[in-house]
């Protein structure tokens, strides 16, 4: 009988999940309760300072602050803040958008604004996918298909060996020392924003061309919007091919337990003697 590789992999997916979340909350919760703790002796702090104001007023402060920053409004600076919304910043939110990167350090605030991209995304995440696919095509024209490298190992792990060490110098290693320079952040900053950026994962606590007390210069967000394009294909390259790998071992695994359980019981038969056939009636 032929055992199926696809409940273990629903099975190792949601062990992964819950060995993701166990990790997380032991690694993040003790800090998230410090930083908490914190925050509550700062405002403290602040009411013993200045008596004017109480314990009220400065709660409807902090949200005013948590509101302008939900609406893309860094707090830090004036008014003479760069807008989000000229072209560039839109034009690198209009790229987050249709690559589902999301930060979510920005929206639309407005109902025309929020339907508009609702159906800028509804058409311009399948356009998206489109053209990565057409893209990743062209960044694997040299390449030859997975099956044929499996099949057939030689020059094409050569040439595997080069478009993944091409690929991970210009989107993942080069990108964070600019990233680093400009924005001030440390390598490893800059590899982490790299790395969730391509992934689209886009949490959304770095992002690129935010700090008010830096001058960008104005093509800045534009630019990386196009990195992230090139850097995205790249990535799903990258993730499609380890997918396939990782799916070309669980069937190799369970063909071979197929195999075993199929001699075994073919040796088992062989070793039994044969018993008396007894003819019954009908």
């Amino acid at each position: 009988q032929h055992i199926t590789w696809t409940p273990l992999l629903v099975l190792g997916y949601l062990f992964y999940l819950l060995l993701g979340a166990m990790v997380f909350q032991l690694l993040e919760k003790q800090a998230e309760t410090h930083f908490r703790d914190q925050f509550q002796l700062e405002k403290l702090k602040f009411l013993q300072n200045y008596t004017c104001l109480d314990r009220k007023a400065l709660e409807q402060f902090v949200q005013v602050l948590m509101e302008a920053w939900e609406k893309g409004v860094n707090p830090e600076g004036n008014s003479t803040n760069p807008s989000n919304w000229d072209f560039s910043n839109s034009f690198f939110f209009a790229g987050t958008v249709v690559t589902t990167i999301g930060y979510g350090n920005l929206s639309p605030s407005t109902v025309a604004g929020q339907i508009f991209c609702v159906f800028y995304a509804l058409f311009g995440v399948p356009l998206n996918l489109a053209f990565l696919n057409q893209l990743g095509k062209g960044l694997n024209a040299h390449l030859l298909t997975l099956e044929r490298w499996v099949q057939k190992p030689g020059r094409a792990q050569v040439k595997l060996a080069i478009f993944l060490t091409t690929g991970t110098l210009l989107f993942l290693v080069f990108p964070p020392l600019v990233f680093s320079y400009v924005e001030g952040w440390s390598y490893g900053e800059g590899f982490y924003f790299t790395f969730i950026t391509l992934s689209t994962i886009g949490f959304g606590d770095y992002v690129v061309g935010t700090n008010p007390n830096k001058h960008y210069i104005p093509v800045y967000r534009s630019l990386t919007a196009i990195w992230i394009v090139f850097g995205l294909a790249w990535l799903a390259l990258v993730f499609n091919v380890g997918a396939d790998l990782m799916e070309r071992f669980l069937q190799l695994k369970w063909h071979k337990s197929d195999l075993s359980l199929t001699e075994g019981a073919t040796t088992k038969l062989e070793d039994e003697p044969e018993q008396p056939r007894i003819h019954i009636p009908s």
